[in-house]
């Protein structure tokens, strides 16, 4: 590009200067600006004779030197300063700049700006006096425009901290807060052309926060992995319709933290809430084009700040409050605050993306570029990779997670697109096990004692990675949630991938010392259909997003029970309410962690969209008046059920694989698998075409000692899944593993409260139900059994 293509560039985009007052430079004049006589010229006095003038005080500086650390803005009061000067220390990472100006804001808008010119270890630093919670502020970074070798510096930009705590205002996406020339006529260099408009007006600013917290009245739940329930949520859609929480505080962290809520997640009997992102995030340009929004959040631009567009209470620092205060609130519960976070990418996106932070900061060494530095290594579908090899950037991520465990509260994090993190200096050659992440975070006294759980994949290659996370970290298991929808929907060829979900995975994750708490079992997730809509459509309808329905998966395994989307055909409406009721009961008798997804429990529907992810509206918000019908309120209340029933019996949350060999002289099993006959599976069954699987849980035989010594002992189960499109006869299996059971759940029930009490002989013939699971207690005295008459009706469906 010619310096001539550039002038005009130039000269297109001017606005016109922005109002600043630029600090004085320290000792480039004297008192109110008036030169200094030049060296050696004598000074008139009494009798001619030289007078004695004494040297004037230099101008105090607007910024005392400071300290490079912690990096970002840092408050202290009178009383911590060595001064006894109220003020904040500002501390930016900026390796390759040249110079750093930290730009202050006044209650107008009006910009201060103020040269830092101490500079350690790559940091450039300074302390202001008087400057108080609250305040706003950004920085210009000032180097080369080389975007042919990845240099993309522009002082003409505002950029946000790294580390700012809070954040003011709403990231909009004119054209000034693009670093090169948005509308350059010929977009392929468009990126080559720098802008020179001030960004300032158009971008929100940091905000200085005060510590005042140490948590000492704060009691975390600490709840052991194998008894974990996670319940996956997003703050504003969770709680934007609920009747009991006050408007005002409707899609806000006080709307979480409001007593309807946390009511709901007592009952109901999760242990912890996995939050959709709250790092501060931006909406990409694309989306408000079309007047839409990112609603999920996965775009994050603050890694230390909670989104402002969450918090009732205000955004000049009130949301970092009003946070911790609902981490309290669901502490006091005994619920647990897992957050999902995304440091994979940020909303800078690729050379076409705005400026915002990092990319102005030093954009080649935050982020992955290709052999082409111009262009942005892609391994996250958004544009852009954070370098977490460099140290720079390693130290970012580790400081964001620490101040999160420490300053605000949480208790671990689900890691979006994990495989992209561990990737090493040569990215082309895949994720490493050994990566400086995974090994900083094992080593750490802080992050290594929380829960650590992987999103074990990436979009670039040999990204997939389920399985292959060392100890201390557990994953979504995303193979379970396939073989459970596809078992259900008719489409497994045999059981033996179904035997393996069940039961912890333990051809995954059997290995290093691994758990079976290394798998996070789900079946839905904030990324495709509801649960509801898993059974009420074969298609993806995500028309409304704006992009032809073409985004979203098509590979969804759904099963829309004949009929596409909502229907008045009762028998479709009730055969989808069972199959809700399978995969939800399917989901809480496996071994592992699972995951719920908040609204699955009463219904909730996307209408088919299998890729909500800008649908901040009635679309992705959890809609409170299903629990008014009796239908999706038995659904509920089913789940607190099976909730209570995995609290109640270790048996259901083991805490180490089975061994399924015999225990005891008679032969009994911690687990095993039975035929429709009865009978236990042989090698042959488990390859025989068949959609029914009756999995035996002994109780007697659990590998776990309780905090003396003791072995643990609990009651056995039997679980029967029968997924065919017909009744059937199944064998309970006799002597010696029961003489009698007792029903518990019988998902081709709409009311689970006339279930139980049913006993049966061990040995007895009963039926099952097309399409159904049960759930049986093992009864070892064999008294008060019910009569041999069938409690269920057999009929083909």
């Amino acid at each position: 590009m010619s310096s001539a293509s550039e002038q005009e560039a130039r000269q297109q985009g001017e606005l016109g200067a922005a109002r600043t007052e630029r600090a004085p430079r320290p000792g480039a004049t004297g008192h109110g600006g008036a030169p200094q006589a030049a060296p050696g010229a004598p000074a008139s006095g009494v009798n001619g004779r030289p007078r004695r003038v004494r040297a004037p005080e230099p101008e105090p500086s607007p910024v005392w030197p400071g300290t490079p650390e912690p990096l970002g803005a840092r408050f202290k009061d009178a009383a911590h300063t060595v001064d006894g000067v109220a003020g904040t220390n500002f501390a930016l990472w900026a390796g390759g700049a040249e110079a750093v100006e930290l730009c202050l804001f006044d209650e107008d808008g009006r910009e201060t700006r103020h040269p830092l010119t101490e500079l350690t270890h790559e940091v450039w630093h300074g302390f202001v006096p008087g400057v108080l919670p609250g305040h706003r502020y950004g920085y210009r970074v000032h180097g080369r425009w080389d975007p042919w070798t990845g240099a993309r510096w522009n002082p003409a930009k505002l950029l946000l901290d790294p580390y700012a705590r809070a954040v003011d205002g709403d990231f909009r996406l004119p054209a000034e807060v693009y670093g090169h020339v948005r509308d350059w006529p010929q977009q392929h260099v468009a990126d080559t052309v720098r802008d020179e408009r001030d960004s300032a007006p158009h971008v929100p600013k940091g905000v200085v926060v005060a510590d005042d917290d140490d948590w000492s009245d704060d009691r975390r739940p600490k709840t052991p992995w194998p008894d974990s329930v996670i319940y996956e949520l997003h703050v504003k859609g969770f709680t934007m319709r609920h009747p009991d929480i006050p408007e005002r505080l409707r899609g806000t962290y006080a709307g979480l933290a409001h007593p309807a809520a946390v009511g709901h997640l007592r009952r109901l009997g999760v242990t912890a809430v996995e939050l959709l992102p709250v790092h501060q995030f931006a909406h990409e340009d694309h989306l408000l084009r079309r007047g839409l929004a990112n609603y999920w959040g996965y775009n994050s631009i603050g890694y230390f700040a909670p989104h402002s567009g969450y918090a009732a209470s205000g955004t000049r620092g009130q949301q970092v409050g009003e946070f911790k205060r609902m981490v309290r609130a669901l502490h006091a519960a005994g619920i647990e605050v897992i957050l999902d976070v995304v440091y994979n990418h940020t909303a800078e996106s690729g050379e076409l993306g705005p400026t915002l932070s990092l990319r102005g900061i030093d954009n080649r060494r935050y982020y992955r570029l290709q052999p082409d530095p111009r262009r942005y290594a892609d391994y996250t579908g958004c544009g852009n990779t954070l370098h977490v090899v460099q140290p720079n950037v390693l130290r970012l991520i580790t400081d964001s997670l620490r101040y999160w465990v420490t300053e605000m509260g949480v208790d671990g994090f689900r890691f979006d697109l994990a495989a992209a993190l561990v990737r090493t200096m040569r990215a082309v050659d895949g994720p490493d096990m050994l990566s400086p992440f995974l090994a900083v975070i094992a080593q750490d006294p802080v992050l290594r004692r929380v829960k650590l759980i992987a999103e074990p994949w990436d979009v670039g290659s040999g990204g997939y990675q389920v399985g292959a996370f060392p100890p201390l970290w557990t994953e979504w298991n995303d193979r379970y949630r396939d073989a459970v929808r596809d078992f259900w929907r008719g489409a497994l060829p045999d059981v033996r991938d179904l035997g393996y979900r069940l039961s912890g995975s333990s051809d995954l994750y059997a290995w290093g010392g691994r758990r079976p708490y290394a798998s996070v079992n789900f079946v839905t997730a904030h990324d495709g259909f509801t649960l509801r809509d898993l059974v009420s459509y074969e298609r993806k309808h995500n028309e409304a997003n704006g992009e032809g329905n073409r985004d979203g998966t098509n590979d969804n395994r759904s099963w829309n029970c004949g009929v596409e989307g909502e229907t008045a055909d009762a028998r479709v409406t009730a055969l989808r309410r069972r199959q809700t009721r399978n995969l939800l009961t399917t989901l809480l008798l496996s071994t592992g962690v699972p995951m719920l997804v908040a609204g699955d429990e009463m219904g909730r529907t996307q209408g088919g969209n299998n890729n909500a992810y800008c649908q901040d509206n009635e679309t992705g918000w959890v809609d409170w008046s299903l629990l008014d019908d009796p239908g999706w309120r038995n659904l509920a209340g089913l789940c607190s059920r099976l909730l209570a029933l995995r609290r109640a019996h270790p048996v259901l949350r083991s805490r180490s694989f089975f061994s399924g060999r015999p225990r005891g002289a008679d032969g009994l099993r911690d687990l095993a698998w039975f035929t429709p006959g009865g009978t236990e599976m042989t090698e042959a069954d488990w390859y025989a075409p068949t959609a029914t699987l009756g999995m035996y849980l002994s109780g007697r035989d659990i590998p776990q000692r309780g905090r003396r010594g003791a072995p643990v002992t609990d009651e056995s189960f039997l679980a029967v899944l029968h997924a065919g499109p017909r009744a059937l006869r199944f064998t309970l299996p006799g002597p010696p593993w029961a003489e009698s059971y007792e029903l518990l759940v019988n998902t081709a029930l709409e009311d689970q409260h006339t279930a139980p009490g049913l006993r049966r002989e061990g040995g007895s013939r009963i039926s099952v139900r097309a399409r159904s699971v049960l759930l049986w207690r093992v009864v070892r005295d064999g008294s008060e059994l019910a009569s041999t008459t069938e409690d269920l009706r057999l009929k083909d469906e």
